[in-house]
């Protein structure tokens, strides 16, 4: 299915060539990209004992806060910078291993926090945000991937992150190709100029056909009014967390999160999406199979 996917992706651009002239450099970075990438992510999702994923997914975790601090902090707060990344990264294991200590080790590491700042403040009228900015980062980062971690713990756990993985980048290329040829309508310019209502349909649709076609492929013991389900909670709340992480990005007024990916910008940039689908498909996995069996 993942080499279905990269042929959809090259053809798309020939698809609608005739109603829009698509620029041909970043598809290409995009796609070589891609190709070099995904192979590692499936063997990571697929392949790896679970005490080796969590730790990748919080080197993930760390990297995407380091994007995220290097956004909304001040550069002279480099030392709190490091501290924060540190402690919000080891939070997703913790979650996953002691999630008793979770609530109390949270609470240390929040009075220990308030304390730097009650202290060490530059600015009293700014000095309530830039805390803010350091629990930002610890509730939308390592807190959402831990999902991810919990998703992959439960039956058929592997086949369901691989599934949201791939409905992700179908939406994402849908929505890209399908805005860039179609597109009239701005989904939200005060946001996101470029995307359109257009786009977000297409993406929807995409992610929509990848969930059905999973039931013959990939989890034909699930219905496929669940398969359904869960495209539409991954396209749906993907593109919202596409959209948080935009109007971050635009109120520090840059365009990219990093430039780890050639084409895709950085590790924020790339798992943005599955910061607000994995929760959402977790909550309907963990309802239905787990918890009302």
């Amino acid at each position: 299915m993942p080499d279905v996917v990269v042929v959809l992706v090259r053809l798309l651009p020939l698809i609608v060539n005739s109603r829009v002239s698509l620029r041909r450099k970043p598809i290409k970075q995009r796609i070589i990209t891609a190709i070099i990438v995904l192979p590692v992510v499936l063997f990571l999702t697929l392949a790896v004992p679970g005490a080796f994923f969590v730790s990748v997914v919080t080197m993930v975790a760390a990297v995407a806060l380091w994007e995220l601090y290097s956004m909304v902090m001040l550069p002279q707060r480099w030392l709190l910078k490091y501290f924060a990344i540190v402690f919000g990264a080891l939070q997703l294991p913790l979650l996953v291993y002691y999630p008793e200590l979770f609530i109390l080790v949270m609470a240390i590491l929040f009075i220990g926090f308030a304390i730097y700042f009650l202290f060490n403040y530059q600015e009293i009228h700014t000095v309530v945000a830039e805390f803010a900015e350091v629990v930002l980062g610890w509730l939308y980062v390592p807190l959402l991937l831990t999902t991810m971690v919990l998703l992959h713990e439960l039956p058929l756990g592997k086949q369901w992150v691989l599934l949201v993985l791939i409905m992700t980048m179908a939406c994402d290329s849908c929505a890209y190709f399908v805005g860039s040829a179609w597109g009239k309508r701005r989904l939200y310019p005060a946001i996101s100029p470029k995307k359109s209502v257009e786009g977000a349909l297409g993406g929807l649709l995409g992610a929509v056909i990848v969930a059905l076609s999973a039931h013959l492929w990939l989890l034909p013991a699930t219905g496929w009014v669940d398969c359904l389900m869960v495209g539409i909670f991954a396209a749906v709340f993907g593109q919202l967390g596409d959209l948080f992480e935009s109007m971050i990005k635009r109120n520090a007024d840059i365009k990219d999160s990093g430039t780890i990916f050639p084409g895709h910008g950085g590790m924020l940039d790339r798992i943005d999406s599955l910061l607000f689908s994995f929760p959402a498909v977790y909550a309907y996995v963990y309802l239905t199979t787990v918890m009302f069996n």
